[in-house]
């Protein structure tokens, strides 16, 4: 049935099929070139963030106390001695928000536009809190433009404030003035 072949039967690879396989590998080349890329660039979005959402979980203010100023039977002023929280970065108090939510309605501060300074009551330097040690006394004047529309806190008045760095984790704390206050209080533990 077959004939046994000859030397001119072979088979011969012809220059269009060589330019097809090379034009097939240049294509994959070219398809794999943009998969590698693809990767990088999603790897790297995916490495930001990942790194954008711990700060957010991590990155939070601690607050150590909460007390009030009284002046006549009322709260006047609020100070809050804060720290970084445990695992927190860096933590730049001139980059945070406060919020007040309460019976007088809600107002947003920047420490940074407090009329009272941040004092530094142990390690913090220009308003940073760097080590787990520092600590940082916030004052927040409720009688004048720093929460505007609220005055002097009353007797039994509930207070939601939440601190927020500047990576956007917060810190919320509940505020209760004491249902009674006496003229000789200048402070109370809020």
């Amino acid at each position: 049935m077959f004939d046994a072949t000859t030397d001119d039967d072979r088979g011969q690879v012809g220059i269009g099929t060589l330019i097809v396989f090379i034009a097939m590998v240049l294509v994959a080349a070219i398809a794999a070139g943009v998969l590698i890329n693809t990767a990088g660039f999603l790897q790297t979005q995916a490495e930001a963030t990942g790194e954008e959402s711990t700060a957010q979980v991590s990155d939070r203010i601690q607050i150590v106390s909460q007390s009030g100023n009284v002046t006549d039977n009322t709260v006047d002023e609020l100070q809050f001695v804060v720290a970084k929280a445990p695992g927190s970065g860096y933590i730049d108090l001139n980059r945070t928000t406060i919020e007040f939510v309460g019976e007088q309605g809600q107002a947003t501060v920047q420490v940074q536009n407090l009329t009272t300074d941040v004092e530094n009551i142990l390690g913090t330097e220009n308003d940073v809190l760097t080590d787990s040690s520092d600590r940082a006394l916030v004052t927040v004047d409720v009688t004048t433009a720093d929460v505007e529309g609220y005055s002097a806190l009353a007797e039994g008045e509930r207070l939601a404030v939440t601190f927020t760095s500047s990576s956007g984790a917060t810190t919320t704390a509940e505020l209760r003035v004491p249902t009674t206050l006496t003229s000789d209080q200048t402070s109370v533990r809020l």
